[in-house]
């Protein structure tokens, strides 16, 4: 068994550019239509939960690099970013067995100029 872990911190307004200017595309590659409905959900501050799932995103793959063949492999949307029935984020990734994960814990947070994200997970 080894225990994992990844971090990532990103500026919202770069998030917001890439939208800004790049729209649906953006959008399309990096988030599944779960997490674009949660994030268009939250109107004003739709922003800083892009963001917190794009650096949710990040610290999970710099948790499982380590024992993945072929890093581009692993597809944005291959890792999904949601939230439990009480609001707690959880992380779904497809084919995680692949990985022989048991299991991830993950903390978000973000404020008005940046957001972050920190995951473990145990690997067997």
């Amino acid at each position: 068994m080894e225990i994992k872990t990844g971090i990532d911190i990103i500026e919202i307004s770069r998030i917001k550019e890439s939208i800004d200017e790049l729209q649906d595309k953006f959008i399309n590659k990096i988030y599944t239509d779960n997490e674009i409905k949660y994030c268009e959900s939250k109107k004003n501050q739709r922003y800083q939960h892009y963001a917190a799932r794009f650096a949710a995103k990040e610290a999970t793959f710099k948790a499982i690099s380590s024992f993945v063949e072929n890093k581009y492999n692993i597809e944005w949307k291959d890792i999904e970013v949601l939230n439990d029935k009480d609001a707690r984020p959880i992380v779904n990734i497809k084919n995680k067995e692949k990985y022989n994960i048991q299991s991830i814990d993950i903390s978000i947070s973000h404020c008005k100029e940046y957001a972050v994200a920190s995951v473990v997970l145990i690997h067997n």
